[in-house]
Formats: structure tokens, sequence, C-alpha cells
């Protein structure tokens, strides 16, 4: 009775000041090598053991100093996901892809909005560093030469995503944004069409796009192109007012291209509001299939790729090299799908 009294006294102290190590093994009635064996290599420990680990970190309120195993281990179980923005769709899907699997794996994400400006992603990932992230995870491919110097300095694992390259900083999954263009400007040209309004949002995937698409076009002669540059957050607002420029040119278009469903959205909604008909004045594609492009009326013609899909397996090369499995596909092209549907 009376050692049941102590050790509800001890643990009751433990919680009015930061609890250690220490309190977790008195707890648990274990050594603190036995509860820090629990906690940093679960494997290796029955799991009787670890339930009574986790318990006793419950009952004192213990936070793991995963600064201090990793020095030991030379493992912070942290990775840094940057991307350049998730105020719309585009990349929500591939971060929690990433967050979902990397948890699964035993990491934890730290995940950073860096915007598109490379001066600010090489600020901020050289902030990250000195967390001391077993990996990182970079949005595109175009960085400053600083950053590069930082990141092969740090010497850690780098996966590149949403783009393709063949020189790749360390390893890289995506897609040829140039291609994308080229398909939607071949898809164009399949069905006569020969003039087109861009609106193209003015950070460099999307320009590469457009251009790519433009390059299939301009092949023939004769074909009338007005373009223009939103600025970001390319949203539904944005979408109406650039549709309302285009038509302000005066000019009949065949097609209107964006460089994202939801800027293809906002065009809908102006055109019906100018009581115009998609696509029977006009047909309007965007990029990304986001979740609502099926179910938009028009449902919305858009060049697929596969985010969730992309974000599980650039999860998993950056978890295999940390763990020192063999990545043997380092550089990846997953591709993207043209999906016809009502506007186009």
């Amino acid at each position: 009775m009376v050692n049941t009294l102590n050790k509800k006294t001890n643990i009751q102290k433990s919680l009015s000041r930061t609890a250690t190590l220490e309190d977790v093994a008195q707890a648990a009635g274990l050594s603190p090598m036995t509860v820090s064996r629990a906690l940093n290599n679960p494997k290796v420990v029955r799991p009787a053991t670890i339930a009574r680990v986790m318990e006793a970190v419950k009952s004192t309120g213990y936070i793991p100093n995963m600064l201090a195993g990793g020095l030991a281990t030379r493992r912070t179980k942290l990775i840094a996901v940057v991307v350049p923005q998730i105020n719309n769709n585009m990349f929500v899907d591939t971060v929690q892809a990433i967050s979902d699997q990397l948890a699964a794996r035993g990491y934890h994400m730290l995940l950073c909005i860096v915007g598109y400006e490379p001066e600010d992603e090489t600020d901020i990932v050289a902030t990250l560093l000195s967390r001391r992230p077993d990996g990182i995870v970079l949005t595109g491919i175009h960085h400053t030469s600083e950053l590069k110097r930082i990141i092969l300095n740090a010497n850690i694992p780098v996966v590149e995503i949403w783009d393709l390259t063949p020189t790749p900083i360390d390893m890289l999954i995506g897609f040829s944004h140039e291609k994308v263009g080229n398909a939607i400007g071949d898809y164009f040209l399949s069905k006569g069409f020969s003039r087109f309004g861009f609106i193209c949002a003015s950070d460099r995937r999307a320009m590469v796009r457009k251009n790519g698409a433009i390059s299939v076009l301009r092949t023939l002669s004769g074909h009338d192109i007005k373009e223009v540059i939103v600025s970001r957050p390319a949203n539904m607002e944005v979408g109406r007012h650039a549709l309302r420029q285009l038509l302000a040119t005066g000019e009949p278009f065949d097609a209107i291209i964006c460089s994202s469903d939801t800027l293809a959205q906002g065009a809908i909604m102006e055109a019906e509001a100018q009581g115009l008909c998609v696509p029977d004045d006009f047909s309007v594609i965007g990029f990304a299939d986001l979740n609502f492009a099926a179910h938009n009326r028009p449902a919305i013609t858009t060049v697929s790729v596969e985010k969730w899909d992309l974000g599980i397996r650039a999860a998993d090369m950056l978890a295999d090299k940390i763990e020192g499995i063999v990545v043997e596909e380092p550089i990846v092209d997953m591709g993207y799908r043209l999906v016809i549907r009502e506007s186009a």
C-alpha cells in the first residue's frame, strides 16, 4: 500500500515539472534503458513492455526529446516538406499522402509554405536544415544555386516532386509540364480549333504548360492566340476576371485553356454570367483534375496527374534512402492523362 502511494506521489510530482525519461521508467517499473529502447527502437521490445511504457508516458506527460535521440542515432524522424502554396487544392492531396505515408513509416512531417520566389525558398530551407531533418521534399526542379549548395552540404536525402528532369539534386518523382501542354495543343488541333485564349497563372510550371501548348498550336498557320497572365493565388475570382479581359477584346474563341481547374471553373462561371454557354460558345479546359472538376456543370475537361500516388511514392523513396534501402528508380515519371468531359 505504501509503495502504491509513493508511486502515485512521484507521478504527481513529475506532473508539476517537465517529465523525464527516469520518471517514465519509475512509473512503468522498468529501467531507463528499457524505456529508451521501447521509444526509440520498438521493434526489439515486446509488445507488453511497449504498452507499459506508453501508459507511463501518458500518465507522466513525458515528451520524448527527438533531437537528443537523433544525436545518438543520427536521426530525428523529421521530414521537411516544402511547397509553394496550399491555398488552392493543387498540392493538397500530394501533401496529405506524403504526411500519411511518412507517419506509417515512423516519421513526422514539417510542412513549409514558401511561395514562388526562389530566394524565399532558399532562406526557408536554410532555416529548416538547422532543425536537422532526416530528409527533405522540394516542389519543382528550379532552385537557386545557393539552395543546391546548402542541400548538398547537408548531405541528406532529397526528393523533388511535381516536375521532371534527367538531373535532379538526388531523387525525383513527377511529370513533364511541357508534354502536358503539348497534349492539350494536340487535342484542340484534332478538333479543328484555331482561336485560343489562355488564362495562365504566373508561376514557372504553369508557364511551361502554356508554352508547350502554344508550340503545338503554332505548327499550323492562321491560329489566333490571346493570353492573360494572372496573379497568384489563381482562384475562381481571378478566373472570372481573366475571362472578362479576353472577351473584352471582342475576338471570338474556340477554346479557353486554363492553367488550373480553379481558373477554368471561374471562366465557366463568368461565361454563364455573360449569357454564354460552355461548350457551345467555346470550350474550356483546366489542369490537375481537382476534386470538383468532375462534378462541376459542365464537368471540366482537364489533365489528370496521380497526385495521391505521387505523394505516397515520394515518401517511400525518401524513407527508403534514409533507412539504407536501395532506391531502384531514383527518377520516376508519373505521366498524365487527358480527361475529356463536357466543357471541351
